[in-house]
């Protein structure tokens, strides 16, 4: 590491500028357990597995169709059928 002339500060010595992102409005406040910055595609997953949830959730509670989830989602049928099938087998739907 090239030292620059500066003190190589601890981060509670820096300041910090907690602007979060898109999915909290601060990292420290966030309710997620890791930052789904940190793992490639997390943010992606993450997405997808609250669409999913809310799709198990329209399907199971609202009795709405699958065909009528697709044009809701705009996705295909097949998609709300996987949606459904992942949701069933992680919370025993």
């Amino acid at each position: 590491m090239v030292n620059s002339g500066e003190p190589d500060l601890l981060p509670e010595h820096c300041h910090y500028r907690d602007e979060g992102c898109a999915l909290a409005a601060s990292c420290f406040n966030c309710p997620l357990p890791a930052c789904v910055h940190d793992r490639p595609g997390g943010k992606q997953q993450w997405l997808k597995k609250q669409r999913d949830a809310e799709m198990a959730r329209l399907f199971y509670d609202e009795s709405k169709g699958i065909k009528e989830l697709a044009a809701i989602f705009g996705v295909n049928e097949r998609t709300v059928q996987r949606a459904l099938r992942r949701m069933r087998n992680e919370r025993n739907y």
